[in-house]
């Protein structure tokens, strides 16, 4: 059974983390799952792939703050780079003859780029299943629908995809509602639950060895993902950690991700060596072994750093990027509301601000951890379903699907 998964990657790594969380979990339960994995990632050789994986990697396409696309590294024009992307894709495709295609977010890529490929399979290999994923939130509703009705992708999903999966949940955001899905594309649609993230590598013991942290010493986990606009957040922190009253008694990890810039990265290590208690690494593909240690994690609200603080039960304050998409800041209040961390809006991020709120979270013995974190069971056995041609939706699943399927047809959401 051969998957073809594509996967952008046009800004951090929140993209590629996921799929391949996704890909690894497919291997291990479905037998003899062969997966091609097409991605667009600078980092994606950083990654630990298991057996039954291989990848083909793209031309490095960049969307920055202003969320106009460019080519990051080659010194073609943006056009040109998105070509090479597509033929790359559907030469993949030819030759590799998928039973399925797993595509993430963009019904028909990014420019357009998967829509050779598209045509091509369902003209010549029409036994080819098209499954796309959607993470809960995408950006705000109106600039969702807006593009959705701009590039067809109402009319893509109609055409061309069997399933569409929710790695969210509807108590959160109902994805279906709130982008105004017609009926063909509900009945399609089918929420899992976010996506548990698997305790880390390395043993908690060995983690505070490597950290010399003392059984009396607090860890506080600072993460801005890929990082490429991280500085901001990590600054204000270190700038912070003069306020704190126990700095002998708390000590910092600070990841900066291997996208930040390479100024940005030097002049906070600079910063850095002023404060004894912090320790600095540009990246790590194991986070959750030291999201596992900390006592407190400051991060941006990125899908996949939010997914292992919820799979830790970790308090946390989220700083959400509000920019070019509104995607983190409906997640971090959405989640804020219900209890799930402590969230500062990008606008009210101050040194005092925050060390107010990590020194709050030290002592909050309170954490809520009762969201869904499903995903990655629901997308295996809905997939399954594809392979084997059978119905083998759970009863949450089931329940799931049609009752907001129901509720959207009727005007209101039922959960």
């Amino acid at each position: 059974m051969r998957l073809l998964v594509y996967s952008h990657d046009t800004f951090g790594l929140g993209n590629i983390r996921r799929m391949l969380a996704i890909c690894e979990h497919l291997l291990r339960e479905i037998e003899g799952l062969s997966i091609l994995l097409i991605s667009g990632s600078p980092i994606l050789h950083g990654f630990r792939l298991p057996k039954g994986l291989d990848y083909i990697k793209l031309p490095c396409i960049n969307r920055g703050e202003t969320d106009n696309l460019v080519a990051k590294y080659l010194g073609t024009d943006i056009d040109e780079t998105v070509k090479m992307r597509s033929d790359l894709i559907l030469s993949a495709a030819v030759n590799y003859k998928p039973d399925l295609v797993l595509v993430d977010k963009k019904p028909y890529g990014i420019k357009n780029e998967l829509a050779p490929t598209l045509d091509y399979l369902q003209a010549k290999l029409p036994q080819t299943r098209f499954v796309l994923l959607l993470r809960d939130i995408l950006d705000t509703p109106a600039k969702t629908i807006a593009e959705w009705h701009k590039h067809g992708y109402y009319e893509a999903v109609k055409k061309f995809y069997d399933l569409l999966l929710i790695v969210g949940i509807p108590e959160i955001f109902h994805l279906p509602q709130e982008y105004e899905f017609p009926t063909e594309v509900i009945q399609k649609a089918h929420f899992c639950g976010y996506i548990r993230k698997p305790q880390g590598c390395k043993q908690p013991e060995q983690v505070r060895d490597e950290l010399q942290l003392s059984s009396n010493q607090k860890l506080v986990l600072v993460t801005p993902g890929g990082g490429e606009d991280g500085y901001q957040l990590i600054h204000t922190y270190l700038t912070g950690l003069k306020l704190l009253t126990d700095t002998h008694n708390i000590k910092s990890l600070i990841i900066c991700g291997s996208e930040m810039p390479i100024e940005h990265r030097q002049a906070l290590y600079q910063m850095a060596t002023t404060y004894p208690q912090v320790q600095m690494y540009e990246f790590t593909d194991d986070l959750m072994s030291y999201v596992g240690v900390a006592d407190v994690v400051v991060s941006m609200a990125g899908y996949n750093t939010v997914c292992e603080i919820l799979s830790a039960s970790k308090p946390a304050v989220v700083i959400p990027r509000i920019k070019p998409s509104q995607e983190q800041f409906v997640r971090s209040q959405r989640m804020y509301e219900l209890g799930y961390f402590q969230t500062i809006h990008p606008h009210d991020l101050t040194p005092s601000v925050l060390m107010q709120q990590v020194q709050q979270q030290l002592v909050n013995t309170q954490v809520n951890n009762t969201v869904d974190l499903g995903g990655l069971d629901r997308i295996a056995s809905l997939i399954k379903s594809i392979f084997t041609n059978k119905n083998t939706f759970n009863e949450r699943e089931v329940l799931y699907s049609e009752r907001f399927s129901q509720g959207i047809l009727a005007g209101k959401i039922i959960i």
